[in-house]
């Protein structure tokens, strides 16, 4: 009885642990999902080299999971597709994005998330798609590439646009400008004393000038003080005898006898005196 008893109790205990090993593994092989985790999506449209199946996952520079598979899209090869497991405290939203990122320039590659507006709206799944798809932005490799490119593009332009600017006629043309230049400099070298004579005779000049500038404005102020009056004055006349006119070409368009009997006293009315 006993020797059957402890068979019993050792075949209890080995299946009790082959129940924990299996436990353990199917919580391996789930992503940690009994621990809160929650998977998504991202497509990555550049090289993962350096990404392996459980790099770390951080959002703003703090672990929130792992990587946990790593494929090519099947409906565009351009595309890497990648399943993160991410800790359902993180913060994920619909501004979140994912990027590339490696500690160093030859260090360990890791998915960076990062809120990159102020949508703070959960990230859910679209419809069709079993896991939230989180956007993504390019890597500072990628951008680092594109700069290159560009700076390669123009450093071309610039080739070109210097090549056909050193081409034959403009090269003679260049040295004709040169020759033309050092003949300039020639000539004002040898004319250099009379440059000098004209320079100063200029600045005897421009003493000598002073005097009657200053006489100028003395004249213009005293014209400016006896003339002006004077116009004023005469302006006002003029404009006396234009009313005048005026009146004596309406009187006689009215009454053109004035100008053979002259202005006739008015006829007083009734009660009047002269």
């Amino acid at each position: 009885m006993e020797t059957n008893a402890n068979y019993t109790m050792t075949g209890i205990f080995v299946l009790s642990l082959l129940i924990a090993i299996i436990f353990l593994i199917i919580w391996l092989s789930s992503g940690f999902a009994f621990q809160g985790y929650k998977i998504y999506k991202v497509y990555m449209k550049e090289s993962v080299s350096g990404l392996n199946v459980d790099s770390p996952v951080e959002f703003n520079g703090v672990g929130v999971g792992t990587v946990k598979s790593i494929e090519i899209n099947n409906e565009n090869p351009e595309l890497v597709e990648l399943l993160l497991n991410v800790s359902k405290d993180a913060p994920v939203s619909q501004g979140t994005e994912a990027t590339l990122n490696s500690r160093g320039l030859t260090g360990m590659t890791y998915v960076a998330l990062k809120d990159k507006s102020n949508d703070l709206r959960p990230l859910r799944p679209n419809r069709g798609e079993e896991y939230p798809i989180i956007k993504t932005s390019p890597s500072l490799f990628l951008r680092l590439d594109a700069a290159l490119s560009q700076l390669t593009e123009n450093m071309k332009t610039v080739a070109s646009s210097v090549q056909s600017l050193l081409d034959k006629d403009n090269l003679h043309s260049i040295k004709e400008i040169l020759i033309n230049l050092d003949n300039l400099s020639r000539g004002l070298a040898s004319n250099n004393q009379r440059l000098t004579t004209i320079m100063e005779n200029t600045a005897i000049a421009t003493q000598e000038l002073r005097p009657l500038l200053r006489a100028s404005i003395t004249t213009m102020r005293a014209l400016e003080n006896q003339i002006l009056p004077t116009t004023t004055r005469l302006l006002f006349n003029i404009d006396n005898i234009t009313r005048t006119l005026s009146e004596v070409t309406s009187e006689v368009r009215q009454n053109p006898s004035v100008l053979l009997r002259g202005s006739e006293k008015p006829i007083l009315g009734p009660g009047e005196t002269r």
